[in-house]
């Protein structure tokens, strides 16, 4: 996605491209429509935009006036709008499982709002937090779109048809039956659509996304489980009929969650094929793995330049040793303490029938904050 590369041709170095310009249809645009969007073109802080936008407007807003989609893009959002509203909605999902993962780092997975790159200027960055970024996106997408074929949300898709006659498990023979959901379609189409971008441009940044986007695609496929359903007299489970179903989709984040704290630093061969893992030393594979061409900020400090918005301000743990703890999320600048009142439901009862009581409850607690740098716009470049 052009989010990486702005318009500074020094990124090409660093494995960063600029983006391919998008292009625009005649469609007539309702006068309120066409208002919104040129306000949020000036107003807008521009890197460049992403497809994960969609998440923010409505899917005939993105295809008609938002730049940001390739051509490729704009012809399957065009052809399958409905398609585009479910994608639109799983970027919320992926977002906020982003932000859950991330909840206790220096950088959150935080977002910029009326930002067309969503996440700004990090995404530049050829680093791990953009090989996550891409394959939890990725990962979102195939999950949002296998969701709604299986609940007949879309008129393109539905259960996955294929899977007949019987088949057996550690428990037994069963009949495959019920609706199995259809995960092929969902990654066909996830393909298809995210990739798109990349495959128009070769080079170090786009081989790395290609990379990733395909192991997000995969995290979900990993987690398919078997569903039955007994049947037999008073559930003896003489019979049964089973179906596959995707896991939760926490699953698909806790697993790229630990691919990021294992991921490759790779560089491009020298053909422009493929990927050199940068340490010579490795003997593994980089198939599963998330791969990232450049290390990353420490994001202690506001740096705009590099997307990172620093730490000050950001509520630490005082008695953990790990990332949320407040000496490794404060950068050993220190922590300022504010004792505040909270009020929590507690001594809860269940009343019959059928009611859960409870009472409020205040409680004071110490609430440690991170100190700003002792110049606070040291590295705040605008």
């Amino acid at each position: 996605m052009k989010s990486r590369g702005g318009s500074d041709s020094s990124g090409r170095a660093m494995g960063i491209r600029p983006g391919t310009k998008a292009q625009h249809h005649s469609k007539p645009v309702p006068k309120l429509h066409f208002t919104f969007i040129l306000l949020l073109l000036v107003f807008t802080p521009r890197v460049d935009s992403s497809w994960w936008y969609i998440g923010a407007l409505g899917a005939r807003v993105i295809c008609d006036n938002i730049p940001g989609l390739v051509n490729k893009q704009r012809q399957l959002c065009q052809r399958h709008p409905d398609l585009m509203q479910v994608i639109g909605e799983g970027a919320k999902e992926w977002i906020r499982e982003c932000q859950h993962q991330f909840r206790h780092h220096r950088w959150n997975c935080s977002t910029l709002e009326r930002d067309h790159t969503v996440f700004g200027r990090v995404m530049l960055r050829s680093s791990r937090e953009a090989a996550f970024v891409y394959a939890m996106s990725s990962a979102g997408v195939v999950y949002a779109i296998t969701t709604a074929c299986s609940l007949g949300e879309l008129k393109i898709c539905n259960c996955d048809g294929h899977k007949r006659g019987q088949a057996s498990d550690d428990r037994g023979n069963f009949d495959w039956g019920g609706c199995s959901d259809n995960i092929n379609y969902g990654i066909k189409f996830a393909k298809a659509f995210v990739d798109a971008r990349e495959r128009m441009v070769k080079d170090a940044r786009a081989l790395m996304n290609l990379h990733n986007n395909r192991c997000g695609r995969m995290a979900v496929k990993r987690f398919m489980k078997l569903e039955c359903k007994c049947h037999g007299v008073s559930g003896s489970c003489s019979l049964r009929t089973c179906w596959l179903a995707m896991s939760d989709f926490r699953r698909s984040g806790d697993y790229l969650r630990k691919k990021y704290n294992t991921a490759i630093e790779v560089t491009m061969n020298q053909d422009g094929t493929g990927f050199m893992v940068a340490d010579r030393d490795f003997k593994g594979s980089t198939k599963n793995e998330l791969v990232y061409i450049e290390n990353s900020p420490d994001y202690c400090l506001t740096d705009r330049t590099a997307g990172s918005l620093g730490t000050a301000g950001r509520v630490c743990n005082k008695s953990s040793r790990g990332t949320n703890g407040c000496e490794v999320m404060c950068c050993g600048r220190g922590y300022d303490t504010m004792r505040v009142k909270r009020v929590t439901k507690c001594e809860c009862r269940f009343q019959w029938c059928c009611a859960v009581e409870c009472k409020d409850c205040e409680e004071v607690v110490d609430v440690h904050t991170c100190k700003p740098h002792k110049r606070s716009d040291w590295l705040d470049i605008t």
